[in-house]
């Protein structure tokens, strides 16, 4: 079946219980041998087929009982409340891993991993991604409010910049590494996260994965 060719670029914040720098980073086991996150992206320009998709935001929250690779996972796709029904449904396929070319892209090789696919919320989402200073806010009234900033220097306290380049990853070519936290206040997947690893990245996903 041919699938729907769409692509989005823009940023992205997500944040993990891992300690900073995320051991999944480098095929390395979870720091607490399971994975809890949550991703939020802004599209700056985007398309689902004939669907425009610029300036809307989306997010998901998953949750796996031990290494994501092993699955057993939760996922939960949140949708920009802005949306019209036709946006809303190009956007729940993007992060439910449809429409993707098999092993492409992180949604699509998570949407293998996951056995529990919870309905998609349609919220209100706050945020705000500063890649010059390394920075996030995040709020879904009624469901989480996250943050992120640069990694600092346990003696002096001055931000330490830190970039990881992937040429080869499925989610991005380059991300800030940078320290966050979360704390989810509704909802069957809880995320209560305080100096854990979050990172920052430009993002231009397509139906064929990472375009670089």
């Amino acid at each position: 079946m041919k699938l729907v060719e769409w692509s989005m670029q823009g940023v992205e914040f997500a944040n993990c219980n891992c300690a900073v720098g995320c051991p999944c980073q480098f095929n390395a086991l979870p720091t607490l041998g399971h994975c809890r996150a949550h991703t939020f992206v802004q599209i700056e320009k985007g398309r689902f087929g004939d669907v425009p998709l610029d300036g809307l935001r989306w997010g998901l929250f998953g949750q796996w009982p031990g290494p994501i690779h092993l699955g057993n996972g939760t996922f939960q796709v949140i949708v920009d409340e802005r949306a019209n029904p036709q946006q809303r449904a190009a956007l729940e396929a993007v992060g439910q891993g449809r429409e993707t070319e098999p092993g492409k892209l992180i949604w699509q090789v998570f949407s293998a991993m996951v056995t529990k696919t919870l309905p998609t919320l349609f919220k209100t989402i706050d945020l705000t991604i500063d890649l010059e200073t390394g920075t996030a806010k995040l709020k879904v009234p009624g469901l989480i409010e996250s943050s992120a900033a640069p990694i600092s220097n346990p003696m002096t306290n001055a931000p330490h910049r830190a970039r990881v380049t992937l040429p080869t990853g499925f989610e991005f070519t380059e991300a800030e590494f940078v320290n966050g936290k979360a704390k989810a206040s509704s909802g069957p997947i809880e995320l209560d996260f305080d100096n854990t690893h979050a990172h920052l990245a430009k993002i231009h996903w397509s139906t064929h994965g990472v375009v670089r």
